[in-house]
């Protein structure tokens, strides 16, 4: 927690998938917090005059207490009024005032600085959804961060101009977000629009709901992968920049322009934003009836940055003005819901474009599992850049093992895994596998089963696809066979670098369940020193090693594939190597990531 303590009620927050009565609950406690405090504060103040230890006519600006908060973009606004509120009202925490300094950052900005070990110039962060908590606690992350309450809420949908909105029957007619995206698919006749979701908690969240709707069905991969590539020509930076895709006016000429967005997936408070601008902005809002996910905005300490005791109280007491009844009412003015009970004010929903029989007063569905973000994610990023991508699979005898609690074999478990993972690339994916044990091939210890090609492209064999899912099926261990890993690595390597293809996410994926066996091959330092001069910076071909099995070693997989800016991970059940894969791929590709 760092080197301040925080009140009971104020534990570490995490995602509890009981969403509903979070807000409503932390309000409460806030309340109760807050009057304790003012009372404590004010009782001490008035002593301490009745004492002569402070004279009449004092200001506690004189000394206050400075905070930096980091907020996303679109509650920063609502946050520095409240903080010039609170100036001019004398907030104090301990006797001494509050001084509140906000800040607008993009909250995957802020989150890859953290990720990073860098300072974020701020002691309290709000970005807009537990997301970006979830992602530094990830596989291991370090960043120190504490989760005090949330600020406000929104749901996620989707708005349109007006007269698409009547083309889609609105209000009275209800979509799932399968149906609105399939208006988007059947014949463009959708023009939709959203923010990019490796930058935008809305956009993910969105994406996540559509792929898991997508993958209930009946070749759900093939059709979430469809989905996402149609989405992927209409994605903008950001979601300030989204909802400057849309029309200018009203008039046939902007309507009709391809280059302009009918529809965009936005959090109800960007629609009610938009609707209350001077120039008469008009938007309707759909409210997906499967459920609309929403942006929580999480108040969190930022312990990294050495916070004293005496900021980290006066934070909590910021947080606790927040939940006033004056302060709710001003993040209902801007657009934000405060309660996850109650139903959300008629004026804020009518200004968002929002209208019965519309559901916008059901509560937020189950929130999306980690893993099913982060899968949503990988997958989002192998389908938008398209990939070359060379997978080598251990065929050493060890890989006949039976995995605990299954009477399958770890090569068995590890072919549907790979096969599951091959059902999310596109036919413009180039994808190839090598297998590898002691002298597989005369000398060597490895050989190309199926070169790295478009899974579109066919030729006599069958269509590539084809071909590594035959070839995926018919892998086997080797009797006998060694673990050869070390000659094999250098050897993908030198091929995956050397047919690097530009405008592509290029990734060497190794496999493998145990440690080099091999006397005669090069050595781990060998290994490693050749990595990185095969490494080029500006042609990057991140290895992603992964350490399958109680045998394998994930501190060494992990020091060999940082050579080469990859990463080492480590499974105890093949069956996780799909996630992991998509994972590792979200990693390297994500910008800023640390490697």
């Amino acid at each position: 927690m760092g080197r301040h303590s925080l009140p009971d009620q104020y534990g570490a927050g995490g995602s509890d998938p009981r969403r509903r009565g979070l807000l409503r609950r932390a309000r409460r406690r806030t309340v109760v917090i807050a009057t304790a405090l003012v009372l404590t504060v004010a009782g001490g103040t008035a002593a301490a005059v009745r004492g002569g230890l402070l004279p009449y006519g004092s200001s506690c600006q004189d000394d206050p207490v400075r905070l930096t908060l980091a907020a996303s973009p679109d509650l920063a606004p609502a946050l520095r009024t409240a903080a010039k509120q609170a100036r001019e009202a004398d907030l104090t925490s301990d006797g001494r005032c509050v001084a509140v300094t906000v800040r607008a950052r993009e909250s995957y900005e802020v989150a890859d600085t953290l990720l990073a070990g860098k300072d974020p110039d701020a002691e309290v962060w709000v970005p807009d959804s537990e997301l970006w908590l979830q992602r530094l606690t990830a596989d291991g992350g370090t960043a120190a961060v504490s989760t005090v309450g949330h600020v406000a809420s929104t749901p996620v949908g989707v708005a349109t101009v007006p007269a698409a909105a009547k083309s889609l029957g609105w209000p009275r007619k209800t979509y799932s977000w399968l149906e609105l995206a399939g208006a988007r698919l059947r014949d463009d006749s959708l023009r939709l629009g959203a923010a990019d979701p490796a930058r935008s908690a809305t956009g993910l969240l969105a994406l996540t709901q559509l792929s898991t709707a997508a993958g209930a069905g009946e070749g759900g991969d093939t059709q979430a992968a469809a989905m996402m590539k149609a989405l992927s020509q209409r994605v903008s930076d950001s979601d300030a920049q989204v909802l400057e895709t849309l029309p200018r006016d009203a008039s046939g000429t902007e309507l009709g322009n391809p280059k302009r967005n009918q529809a965009l997936v936005v959090s109800e408070q960007a629609a009610h934003m938009y609707n209350s601008r001077a120039d008469g902005g008009s938007l309707d809002f759909f409210y997906p009836k499967d459920g609309t996910p929403r942006l929580d905005y999480p108040y969190a300490l930022l312990d990294q940055t050495g916070l004293t005791t005496d900021e980290s109280r006066a934070a909590i007491r910021f947080m606790s003005y927040l939940g006033d009844a004056g302060q709710r009412r001003l993040l209902e003015r801007h657009g934000f819901r405060t309660s996850d009970d109650a139903a959300p004010p008629d004026a804020l929903v009518t200004r968002a474009g929002g209208s019965s029989p519309q559901p916008y007063a059901e509560p937020a569905g189950r929130p999306a599992s980690a893993v099913a973000v982060q899968e949503t994610l990988g997958v989002w990023t192998i389908t938008v850049q398209s990939a070359r991508i060379t997978t080598v699979v251990d065929a050493s005898a060890s890989m006949a093992e039976p995995v605990p609690g299954t009477e399958q074999s770890r090569m068995d478990v590890t072919k549907a895994s790979l096969l599951q993972a091959l059902a999310t690339f596109t036919a413009d994916d180039e994808i190839g596998l090598w297998d590898f044990a002691t002298e597989l091939d005369g000398d060597k210890d490895y050989r190309v089963l199926v070169p790295t090609e478009r899974l579109g492209d066919g030729n006599g064999d069958g269509a590539q696809r084809e071909r590594l899912s035959k070839a995926f099926g018919d892998l086997k261990p080797v009797p006998n066979g060694a673990t050869g890993l070390y000659d094999t690595t250098l050897a993908a390597y030198r091929a995956a670098t050397g047919s690097y293809a530009k405008g592509r996410f290029n990734a060497l994926v190794v496999l493998t369940d145990g440690r080099n066996e091999d006397p005669g091959s090069v050595s781990r330092a060998d290994l490693v020193a050749h990595l990185e001069r095969l490494t080029n910076p500006e042609r990057p071909v991140p290895l992603i090693m992964i350490a399958v099995g109680p045998d394998a070693d994930r501190e060494e997989a992990d020091r060999i594939a940082k050579a080469t800016g990859g990463s080492g991970h480590e499974v105890t059940d093949p069956s996780q190597i799909h996630s992991v894969i998509l994972k590792a791929i979200v990693g390297a590709a994500s910008p800023g990531a640390p490697n």
